[in-house]
């Protein structure tokens, strides 16, 4: 019989770290800041390795228990077609804080009674070791037993002529700078992020070129290329990850829902798995938005987006605080939800702390200490019917 079960040693690492902490506070008040010295050096670093070891302690078991509450995904998050064809919703987030061990995002967990089938992460395109195949956060995602989206984001000005050379020059590269990619100049880059992806076990949703037909945001926008561009670069992109074996990619095809011209950026069906969109209120925090519910920013395009027969999935979702009650807003979307909208089947909340991406200051979408906010919407998932939401959510 082991001399410490799982309790006992965790209850042993508590009190060791609370006997190392109190030497350790005592021996630093006897260490004046004018005089700290080697030994107090060193008994600030005991304090912070006493502090990691108990935050990792604590974090690794409630990646364990996150484990357990995912159970009844863990047969479909293995099979892509399951995913494709779940009649549940699956709820999901991104985070900015960019941890591998996704913390926040299990604090949001946590606070809307939630387990997150799906953990979305953003990636640039580019050379060097930061733009790789992220494989250290998508192993992290699914050894907490989620699976992976990837919103792949084809930045082209990251890349040296040296490394490619039938890419356009830097002042030059964003105009058409689409049909470059469709043309095999980037295949080295892509043919390595298959490759990596392919080695995964588990299926990858891959969100490509978000928000290609807003004028506005991104160089891979209207302002540099035709539809027909974006059209042939999707198509190419697939095309390479299929020629290397990646048969586990999600395709998400992801257009802004102001901009319209959906057939015409369309990729077609055999290239495209999911139809994805963004549903952010910004309220009244800019001058050029106003409190919208969330009918008025998806539910009017709804028919438009279901017209291809997709799976449809909210891939950026939130709300922020000026112009009216958060809560309500959260409350009055899930209400009645798959009766007006039956092709969603996936809602991935947009939790970030500090994104200025297209405001003049950095607003935040985190809700998880919004004690309102959460509490209207664990109550609004509860009234779902039980074919319809996660068995977690009760």
């Amino acid at each position: 019989m082991p001399l410490f079960n799982k309790t006992s040693k965790r209850l042993f690492n508590v009190v060791l770290a609370l006997v190392i902490g109190y030497f350790i506070i005592y021996g630093l008040s006897a260490v004046s800041k004018s005089s700290k010295g080697p030994l107090g050096g060193l008994l600030e670093n005991l304090g912070s390795m006493v502090k990691d070891i108990e935050h990792d302690n604590i974090l690794g078991n409630r990646e364990k228990n996150r484990e357990k509450k995912l159970a009844w995904f863990n047969d479909q998050r293995k099979n892509k077609y399951a995913l494709l064809k779940t009649k549940k919703i699956l709820f999901g987030a991104s985070d900015d804080t960019e941890r591998e061990s996704y913390e926040n995002i299990i604090n949001l967990e946590d606070s809307l009674a939630i387990t997150f089938p799906i953990i979305q992460i953003y990636k640039a395109w580019g050379e060097g070791q930061i733009y790789e195949f992220p494989k250290d956060e998508v192993d992290a995602i699914v050894r907490i037993g989620s699976v992976p989206m990837i919103t792949w984001e084809p930045w082209l000005e990251k890349f040296t002529k040296e490394s490619f050379p039938k890419i356009k020059n830097l002042e030059q590269r964003n105009n058409h700078g689409l049909t470059s990619v469709a043309n095999g100049d980037y295949d080295a880059y892509i043919k390595e992020w298959a490759e990596e992806a392919a080695k995964v076990d588990y299926p990858i949703y891959l969100r490509v070129g978000h928000e290609m037909n807003d004028p506005y945001r991104y160089p891979w926008g209207p302002q540099n290329n035709d539809p027909a561009e974006f059209v042939a670069a999707f198509k190419h992109i697939k095309d390479v990850f299929e020629s290397v074996g990646a048969s586990n990619i999600i395709w998400v095809w992801s257009p802004h829902l102001s901009y319209g011209k959906f057939q015409e950026y369309y990729p077609g069906t055999d290239y495209v798995d999911v139809v994805a969109t963004g549903t952010l209120n910004y309220g009244t925090s800019t001058s050029w938005s106003d409190w919208w519910t969330f009918e008025e920013i998806f539910g009017n395009f709804y028919d438009q987006l279901a017209a291809f027969y997709k799976p449809i999935m909210i891939a950026e979702f939130g709300c922020l605080k000026p112009g009216g009650s958060r809560a309500k807003w959260f409350a009055d979307t899930f209400e009645d939800f798959n009766t007006k909208y039956p092709f969603v089947n996936a809602i991935l909340f947009f939790h970030y702390s500090s994104d200025g991406t297209i405001t003049y200051k950095n607003v935040s979408w985190y809700i998880k200490d919004d004690h309102e906010v959460t509490t209207a919407i664990k109550e609004s998932l509860k009234k779902w019917p039980a074919h319809l939401k996660q068995p977690d959510i009760k």
